[in-house]
């Protein structure tokens, strides 16, 4: 038997080094078991923590054991069937026992290792490797938002900001060139008084020499001079500003399955934003035969339906860019979910409005759901996907299993699978 003893000093939050440690170990095992919740939960318990399950097998570790060398004899008192030589033939299946689950082959098995997981490291897993396409453009946008820099240093400041080498770097050098001068003239006077002859004339350029070696062990090891401290100062922080618009169709033929496959879209992209990139705005659009700008709550929950007449979304987008985000300073991004169904004549329109709007936007999506034959909007859209390929992009979903997998790859970084 041997025993490994870990003599290692345990930290304050040991159990949440090892936490970190687990979760970083396994990171490819716990985000499938995120991606998997993330399609099975109930659309109200789309953004919480809470268990996640990971094989046992996936996590099984190595154990130390010795070989068993040599040959063995053993004696087994009150054996009356078998002989030195013979073989012990295998037990039958389910001879083992009496239970009427199904028993592994080995006659070994195991439970899937369960851990609760916080909802910032649940949001984190499910984010992972995403982010928005093509976010250039720089601004002030808000200019309270300021980072700290180190700018040289200074002479005067506060104790908190004392920085310790610079300050003895500047003592060594004060410190180097006054003894300096100091050597360079005791070494005159000592050159001075080998030389010297009279009793009078020795005694004075002893004095001399006494009184410049006295100097010279009195300097200061730290002086007021020789304090330095970091000069910081605060620069405005760039943020890159961006919008959303998030535009979904809730006319009559998005039945209750289609809304509810188009709320769970949004509110992942909805998630993402809040959690990558706090300072985006998001506007949210509904449309049917109107279209109109509502606040969150609205859009999620609200139960308002009618004809359809896509046009009318991306006429308000339009003129909400126009109003509100200038197209030099704001990285614009629309993702709109629809069932595809629209008017035929206004599937024109929505062409000519789509011309003018391609180009303002970073990243355009378009996401059809509720069925396997593509409609009449997404074969006009289709004819626009070769001039602005670099920034319109277009999926379907089938079905709930669907959506992160679409919503993963409209997202996903350049270079990260």
């Amino acid at each position: 038997m041997t025993h490994i003893i870990d003599r290692r000093l345990n930290s304050k939050d040991k159990s949440s080094v090892n936490r970190q440690r687990l979760l970083k170990r396994y990171h490819r095992q716990v985000k499938e078991a995120v991606e998997k919740a993330a399609t099975d939960r109930a659309i109200t318990d789309l953004d919480k923590g809470g268990e996640v399950s990971i094989d046992k097998a996936d996590i099984r570790e190595p154990r130390f054991r010795h070989g068993r060398g040599g040959r063995h004899t053993h004696v087994l008192p009150g054996n009356k069937h078998f002989n030195v030589g013979d073989k012990i033939p295998r037990p039958k299946p389910g001879a083992g026992g009496s239970g009427s689950g199904q028993a592994s082959k080995d006659g070994e098995g195991e439970d899937d290792f369960t851990f609760n997981i916080t909802r910032d490291e649940y949001l984190d897993y499910l984010f992972d490797g995403l982010a928005l396409p093509n976010l250039v453009k720089e601004n002030l946008k808000n200019a309270d938002e300021f980072s700290t820099h180190q700018a040289g240093f200074s002479s005067q400041g506060s104790p908190e900001k004392l920085n310790v080498v610079r300050t003895l770097r500047q003592s060594q050098a004060r410190r180097i060139a006054l003894r300096g001068r100091y050597k360079k003239r005791m070494q005159e006077l000592e050159d001075q008084l080998q030389a010297a002859t009279d009793v009078d004339e020795r005694l004075r350029l002893q004095k001399q020499l006494d009184a410049l070696k006295a100097k010279s062990r009195a300097q200061p090891f730290l002086d007021q001079v020789d304090l330095r401290y970091n000069n910081l100062v605060k620069v405005p922080k760039p943020s890159n500003a961006a919008v959303m618009f998030c535009v979904m169709d809730v006319s009559g033929s998005m039945t209750q399955a289609i809304k509810d496959i188009a709320k769970r879209y949004f509110l992942l992209l909805y998630l993402f934003l809040h959690r990558q990139y706090e300072n985006t705005d998001i506007v949210f659009i509904s449309h049917h035969t109107k279209a109109q700008e509502v606040d969150d709550e609205t859009f999620f929950y609200a139960r308002e339906t009618g004809g359809t007449i896509v046009s009318t979304a991306l006429h308000l987008t339009l003129d909400i860019i126009a109003a509100r985000y200038p197209v030099d300073k704001w990285n614009i991004y629309v993702a709109q979910a629809s069932d595809g169904d629209n008017w035929e004549d206004d599937n024109g329109r929505c062409g000519e409005l789509m011309q003018g709007l391609l180009p303002k936007c970073q990243y355009f999506t378009y996401v059809e759901i509720g069925g396997r034959e593509h409609q009449s909007l997404w074969r006009h859209y289709e004819q626009l996907m070769a001039q602005h390929e670099q920034r319109f992009a277009m999926r379907s979903i089938d079905n709930v299993s669907e959506i992160y997998p679409v919503f993963h790859e409209l997202f996903a970084r350049k270079g990260v699978a």
